[in-house]
C-alpha cells in the first residue's frame, strides 16, 4: 500500500469517525457530565500555560518591533502591529499548539489505553456507542475552550505588549491603547475565532482516531 493510498484511508477513517460524533449529538443520551469534564480538564487545565504564552509571546513581540517602528518614527503604531499579529495568527496557532502538546496527546494516549485493556470492547457489550460516549464529548469540548483560550492567550499578548511599551519604553498608555482599538477590526476578530474552531475539530479528530 504506497503512501497516497494510506493517506486517503486515514482521512476517510477519520471522517467517518468525525460524522459518526457529530451524529451522536443529536441523540440521546447526549453525555452532557462527560462533556463538562472534559471542558474542565482541557480549559480550566491549559488556562495558566496559555496566559504565560499570550503574555510573553506579547512582550517578545513588542520587543522585537520597537527598534524598527522607532527608526521610522512609527511608535504610534506598536499596539496595532502587536495586537494584529496576536489575533489575526500567532493567539489560534501558538494556542492551538499549547493544547495539542498538553491535551490531545493526552487524548490519544488515554483512548489508546481503554482501547489495550478492553475497555471499549466492554462498552460495546454492554449496549453503548463508544464514539457517542467517548469521542463526541471530547469533540465539542475542544471546539468550545479552544476559542475561549485563543481570546485570553490574544488579551494576555496585549497586555504583554502594552507591558513592555510602557514600561520599558516609556510610551504613554493612551498611545498603545488607541493603537489597538482603531487597528483592530471586525473581520480580525471573525477570523481570530474561525480559526480555533477549525484547529479545535482537526485536533479532535486526530486524537480520538489515533486513540
Amino acid at each position: 500500500m504506497n503512501i497516497v493510498t494510506r493517506l486517503l484511508l486515514e482521512l476517510q477513517e477519520m471522517s467517518l469517525l468525525a460524522g459518526r460524533a457529530a451524529r451522536g449529538l443529536f441523540k440521546k443520551p447526549r453525555y452532557v457530565p462527560e462533556t463538562i469534564a472534559q471542558m474542565d480538564m482541557i480549559g480550566v487545565g491549559s488556562l495558566t500555560i496559555i496566559i504565560l504564552t499570550g503574555f510573553f509571546t506579547g512582550g517578545v513581540l513588542t520587543l522585537q518591533t520597537y527598534q524598527t517602528l522607532a527608526s521610522y518614527g512609527a511608535v504610534d503604531q506598536l499596539g496595532y502591529l502587536v495586537s494584529i499579529s496576536l489575533v489575526r495568527e500567532l493567539g489560534p496557532v501558538l494556542t492551538a499548539l499549547m493544547v495539542t502538546g498538553r491535551v490531545v496527546s493526552a487524548i490519544s494516549a488515554e483512548l489508546g489505553s481503554m482501547v489495550v485493556s478492553e475497555q471499549i470492547d466492554a462498552m460495546r457489550a454492554l449496549g453503548t456507542d463508544p464514539v457517542r460516549k467517548l469521542v463526541a464529548p471530547r469533540l465539542v469540548a475542544l471546539i468550545i475552550t479552544l476559542p475561549l483560550l485563543t481570546l485570553i492567550a490574544d488579551v494576555m499578548g496585549i497586555a504583554g505588549g502594552w507591558a513592555v511599551s510602557t514600561w520599558l519604553f516609556g510610551l504613554p498608555t493612551t498611545m498603545f491603547t488607541n493603537s489597538v482599538r482603531d487597528g483592530i477590526t471586525t473581520d480580525d476578530l471573525i477570523g481570530g475565532i474561525v480559526k480555533p474552531l477549525f484547529f479545535a475539530f482537526l485536533m479532535g479528530t486526530i486524537a480520538c482516531h489515533k486513540g
